[in-house]
């Protein structure tokens, strides 16, 4: 895979933005002992950061993320001046800011087993301060939580989170990539409209007897026959919009707290991935609809965008860009979720079940399956990506008691977080 260094300007400028979080970090350190300690203070801090990035950017290699050192480096100066604040504002002692640092630093992780420990790593440092130096500021126990929480996360959890896989290089480069922005903070059931004005062809809204395949035949390989499957399964892929969907989310409730904060600070002003919480709000029911762009001329489907909604208000769920592309002699289905300048796509290795289903998953020893989050730079159009390791689902779709159903489960860092059960059946013509 071609990979491509990073302009050379962009050193200095993340030198520079060091400096200035370096300086921030060590007054607020030194608050309150006096205006000339915490100059050298912000001096000092400065001089920090500058070095340690420079040191980690002159030894990063292409297709590498700054080292961690430098990471824990960064994250302890980042979290020192709210650790200030919350001090400032609150008068919390020692155990409550490592608590709420440890927290944060832990859902900042988003591994869950490190959601778990970042609290506990900061009720272990609040207390020591507590017991060995009462008025420490709390500037100075949420930098040391953060750095006691990565280190030890460190030393625990040493399968890499994100690894940056390319940088600043064209699509073709990474077919296993759906690389489709948003171009505004809005993604929204208008997306594939917004994108045919951009791309130009012909856009169909909710178009009719259309799949979000082409053709199953497109999937077909060494684990895979498509002739062996059941017609209703294929009836389903090609044909989606023949269908309605019934939806019932099941979520393990570890995960709920955190999600629906996600929701409501993420999910519902970007208007996208906004999954219903329970199966009462599924009850509003899941409008199904497909948007196509053809290429002028032809009249050939370039684009299938596959957007699922609430019936009553048309809010977004899902707006997804289904494509299938041919590797070596395996089918792949990749599937694009557009962010503001940005796309995570999820590509999926197609697998036979015995009663005639099709299960398409991440979990695989091919190269390709996995998850991917890409920024599209705005000018050239290049990508940077991120490979997602933890994140992994698998979609099943078969017929049952002679109706079609599917169960799509998501797990993170091995751990089962969702499981969403479709029921599908023909619309009234």
């Amino acid at each position: 895979m071609a990979v491509q260094k990073a302009p050379r300007d962009a050193k200095p400028m993340s030198i520079g933005l060091a400096c200035v979080i370096g300086a921030i970090a060590g007054s607020s350190i030194t608050a309150g002992w006096g205006a000339s300690i915490i100059v050298a203070g912000a001096v000092l801090g400065a001089l920090m950061l500058a070095v340690s990035e420079a040191v980690a950017r002159a030894r990063q290699r292409p297709g590498q993320i700054p080292a961690l050192w430098s990471r824990i480096v960064m994250s302890v100066a980042l979290i020192a001046p709210l650790g200030w604040a919350i001090g400032k504002l609150t008068g919390a002692g020692p155990v409550v800011v490592g608590v709420v640092a440890g927290a944060l630093a832990g859902v900042i992780g988003l591994r869950p087993q490190k959601v778990v420990l970042g609290p506990l790593v900061g009720l272990a440092v609040g207390w020591a301060f507590s017991a060995l130096w009462g008025d420490a500021s709390a500037a100075i126990v949420a930098a040391t939580t953060v750095l006691a929480f990565r280190t030890l996360s460190a030393a625990i959890f040493r399968d890499p989170q994100v690894e940056l896989l390319a940088e600043r290089v064209k699509g073709e480069d990474l077919p296993f990539v759906v690389p489709l922005e948003a171009r505004t903070r809005y993604v929204g059931t208008g997306y594939v409209r917004d994108l045919a004005e951009v791309l130009g062809g012909d856009y169909q809204a909710d178009a009719a007897d259309v799949g979000i395949v082409a053709s199953l035949d497109e999937l077909a390989g060494p684990a895979f026959d498509p002739t062996a499957v059941d017609p209703r399964v294929r009836e389903f892929y090609e044909h989606t919009t023949r269908f309605a969907l019934d939806i019932i989310p099941q979520w393990r409730l570890w995960v709920r707290p955190g999600y629906l904060l996600y929701r409501s600070l993420v999910a519902r002003p970007l208007g996208q991935a906004n999954v219903p919480m329970n199966q009462r709000e599924a009850q509003r029911g899941i409008r199904s609809r497909i948007d196509t762009i053809s290429r002028a001329g032809d009249g050939v489907v370039s684009i299938r965008g596959w957007i699922r909604s609430f019936v009553d208000n048309d809010e977004p769920i899902y707006v997804g860009i289904y494509t299938t592309y041919r590797r070596e002699g395996h089918g792949y289905v990749s599937v694009g979720f557009p962010l503001p300048q940005a796309s995570f796509t999820a590509t999926l290795a197609p697998e036979s079940r015995p009663d005639g289903g099709l299960v398409l998953t991440s979990d695989s020893d091919l190269g390709h399956p996995g998850h991917y989050l890409t920024y599209v730079d705005a000018k050239t159009g290049e990508l940077t990506t991120l490979a997602v390791p933890g994140f992994a689902e698998q979609l099943d779709v078969y017929v049952a008691d002679g109706e079609l159903r599917a169960e799509h489960a998501f797990r993170v860092f091995g751990l089962p977080f969702l499981i969403l059960h479709y029921r599908m059946h023909r619309k009234a013509t």
